[in-house]
């Protein structure tokens, strides 16, 4: 696993020093981009409460509610002003109830530019998490304008960390497997993945950014590519080189189909988009919170016979 990013620069370590005023509250703490932003918040300082549905090992800084999103009980002995939802969206809703209890005045949350991009999927189960995170993004808004809590929702693009990830780290495996990576025609769709500690990174600065209260953003990677290029950097992050097959777009849908055993994830759907465009605008998180996220160079480290961490 790639080490957590620690604050490198005068402005992260100033973003910090202000919510050290009180504990910070984490959903997802232990989730891909949750352990990212634990390690961020405990290394400015910041006192954080994490909400786990497992027992987890003591940790300075760190005080562990083993809890989810209905039967949460904080309390209001802690003093946490400040909440981050890095788990989904649509579940957050049950929640606000205990953290307005608990006198919290700031939501950050994060959804995903899903919404937008699978809403006429052909796969059923996409199409209903669109309609969960539009829900989601909903009842959260509804709730903390009516009970005077100032929210942000943060939408990313497609999200890695090298080994943990499910979309490029698939990819990668996918790779180390076979060796070579067949995709559905040019595969020129351009596409903006972002790392999930920059995802983080962006969490905290929105949570003290004034202009980010009550208000939405896309947040796409540091750079954009094709998806054909960005298959090309996969394998360049794992010291292998690009033999990428591109399989005429049709025959993609009709052996696709029945490919999935041994290639799990790869779905005639996504062979389709590969073809689109995914992109998004990134001006207003910029100009709001400083987003500026890193560009797109994954790097696999490799634990004994080839494996990931």
């Amino acid at each position: 696993m790639i080490p957590a990013k620690v604050p490198a620069n005068e402005s992260e370590v100033s973003t910090l020093r202000d919510l050290r005023q009180s504990p910070a509250i984490v959903f997802g703490a232990t989730g891909m981009v949750g352990r990212f932003l634990v390690d961020r918040l405990v290394g400015g300082g910041v006192e954080t409460i994490a909400i786990s549905r497992r027992a987890q090992a003591a940790r300075p800084r760190v005080k562990w509610i083993t809890a989810d999103f209905t039967n949460l009980d904080l309390g209001a002995h802690d003093h946490a002003r400040v909440a981050f939802n890095m788990g989904p969206i649509w579940k957050l809703p049950a929640a606000l109830p205990a953290l307005h209890e608990a006198g919290v005045v700031r939501v950050v949350a994060i959804s995903s530019t899903s919404r937008f991009t699978k809403t006429t999927s052909p796969i059923k189960s996409e199409r209903e998490v669109v309609g969960w995170l539009i829900d989601g993004e909903t009842q959260t808004q509804e709730y903390c304008e009516k009970h005077g809590i100032a929210w942000t929702i943060l939408r990313p693009t497609v999200i890695y960390a090298e080994g943990q990830d499910r979309s490029i780290t698939r990819l990668a495996n996918l790779i180390r497997r076979f060796r070579v990576l067949p995709v559905a025609g040019r595969a020129r769709g351009r596409r903006q993945p972002v790392h999930a500690d920059d995802l983080a990174a962006g969490a905290i600065a929105a949570a003290v950014s004034a202009a980010a209260e009550n208000r939405a953003y896309d947040l796409p990677g540091g750079e954009t590519l094709t998806y054909h290029a960005m298959c090309e950097r996969i394998f360049e992050g794992l010291g292998y080189p690009p033999r990428i097959i591109s399989i005429p777009p049709a025959l993609w849908r009709l052996g696709m189909s029945g490919a999935s055993v041994l290639m799990p994830g790869i779905t005639t759907a996504m062979g389709t988009r590969m073809a689109e465009d995914l992109t998004f605008d990134a001006a207003a998180a910029e100009r709001d919170f400083g987003w500026h996220p890193r560009g797109f160079r994954p790097q696999f480290q490799m634990k004994g016979a080839g494996q990931p961490c």
